[in-house]
């Protein structure tokens, strides 16, 4: 069809396109795949307030099919028997209520003699709060002898004391903040140093370990000595060369260097925060008559179910308007979408569980030295799911197996080849387990050295590069074997 007005011509064309679309429900599955156990619990209390239609139940969570034959189903009508019975649990709640408020009884339980107007601290006020190195410090500054010039001069040096308990920023900017001289600062900055934690303020771990030396009483002694002229030599074990350069004993040095080792070089370290994260697993692996079981862990979850009230008026005729039924009909779909992308969420989940177990099955029964290497794609196809949705399944969820709880990303990793054709690629993190074990067990007056792992590892038929096991050891948190070393 085409359409002319004067020079011009306006045209109209029908095109006919495949895409992809995104529905609401697609969206919602997605989005509660990658969370978390926690996340899922805060969006799904979420939904509870802004939809009416959804409620919590403490029996078995309903089913999407049931939710969705509950309103499609035979209409049930309201009797006055129904209407009745739900007038006497209305008046049976509110003589409850009236009890509770009633004046008479134990002076001790009743509702009136608590006052609104009662000066009673509040909850967040009765918890316990861990006091910051910042707080710490200022309290030691209030009760400091000193003038209130030179008590903002100190709090302006706490407040650039980092986490650790060092200061970095140089005086001179601290001197411009308070207005004041470098030498004024210098002054109330040696105040600062003798608050505890003893080393604090220090701008760096020399500075920080003479503090605490002092405290110790042990200026000009051979501590002091090595912390001043020797800490590279002492951080690579080199007590002969200190020795020598000190005209003592290598005896000596040791002993000396056991007194540094007790010394702290983070002075803030006892202030760090140290709350405890507990983790509660998505899967549960147990073995049950020889065979191993993977099983969901709903403990804990909000069960949810529509609303009965709300429930009745969507099978109900005439007795809601038009506007109302809408409403009521888009929050049931809202509702229905979220226990499908829950169920959905957790038969994935479950998949992905067992493939794991399919796959790593020694690892449940012998440890992590038993750990294959796996990928994402073996997984996906395994369950015939693409990696992008093995990929979100695995992100912050965890699985309790009899060797401990373990996030599900911990058991994909690459894989070390090893001689001969008929054998078997390692795991990565089976061959960092066996590096760790050679180290805790070496000699510590001739640790290995990380070509002599190379060489142990090759009798044990595993290829390795010399870099490669330098980067499993740092990944390990273990020294070179010049820090390792003991002379005795």
């Amino acid at each position: 069809m085409s359409f002319s007005d004067g020079g011009m011509k306006l045209r109209l064309d029908m095109k006919l396109s495949q895409k992809l679309v995104m529905t609401p429900q697609l969206q919602m599955a997605i989005k509660l795949l990658q969370l978390s156990r926690l996340e899922l619990d805060e969006v799904v209390t979420q939904e509870m307030v802004e939809n009416p239609l959804l409620e919590e139940q403490e029996t078995e969570p309903t089913s999407s099919e049931e939710l969705q034959s509950e309103v499609s189903g035979p209409e049930v009508e309201r009797t006055e028997g129904d209407l009745e019975a739900s007038a006497k649990k209305d008046e049976i709640d509110a003589k409850w209520e009236e009890y509770y408020l009633d004046d008479s009884g134990d002076e001790g339980w009743r509702a009136s003699n608590v006052s609104p107007d009662d000066e009673r601290p509040s909850y967040e006020q009765t918890l316990a709060k861990t006091t910051s190195l910042v707080d710490h410090l200022l309290w030691q500054l209030g009760l400091s002898a000193i003038s209130e010039k030179e008590k903002e001069i100190g709090t302006a040096i706490i407040g650039e004391i980092e986490e650790n308990g060092y200061l970095k920023t140089p005086l001179e900017e601290i001197a411009i903040l308070v207005d004041v001289s470098v030498t004024s600062v210098e002054a109330i900055l040696k105040v600062v140093q003798g608050f505890d934690p003893v080393g604090v303020a220090a701008k760096d771990l020399e500075e920080c370990l003479l503090i605490q030396v002092a405290q110790l009483d042990l200026s000009g002694s051979l501590v002091e000595s090595m912390i001043k002229n020797h800490l590279v030599d002492l951080e690579k074990k080199r007590y002969q060369n200190i020795a020598k350069a000190c005209d003592a004993t290598v005896e000596a040095v040791v002993e000396a260097s056991k007194i540094i080792e007790h010394l702290e070089p983070k002075p803030g370290r006892p202030f760090f925060s140290s709350e405890n994260v507990y983790i509660t697993p998505d899967l549960h692996i147990v073995k049950s008559e020889g065979h191993y079981i993977v099983a969901m862990n709903d403990d804990g979850m909000p069960k949810l179910k529509i609303s009965p009230f709300y429930r009745s008026l969507l099978r109900s005729k005439g007795e809601v308007t038009a506007k109302t039924k809408s409403y009521l009909e888009e929050k049931f779909r809202s509702a229905l979408w979220l226990v499908r992308s829950i169920e959905q969420r957790n038969r994935t989940i479950q998949l992905v569980g067992e493939s794991i177990l399919k796959f790593q099955y020694e690892f449940m029964e012998k440890g992590v030295s038993h750990l294959k290497p796996l990928i994402l794609r073996q997984v996906a196809d395994d369950i015939e799911m693409h990696e992008s949705t093995v990929s979100r399944v695995t992100t912050n969820k965890y699985m309790y197996t009899p060797q401990g709880i373990y996030e599900l990303k911990f058991f994909f990793n690459g894989s070390l080849p090893r001689v001969g054709s008929q054998s078997e690629s390692l795991s990565s993190i089976a061959v960092r387990e066996m590096i760790r074990k050679m180290v805790d067990s070496e000699d510590s007056t001739r640790p290995l050295k990380d070509q002599e792992i190379v060489t142990r590892l090759k009798d044990a038929d595993i290829e390795i590069a010399r870099r490669t096991v330098s980067k499993y050891r740092a990944w390990l948190k273990i020294p070179p074997a010049s820090r390792r070393k003991r002379p005795f």
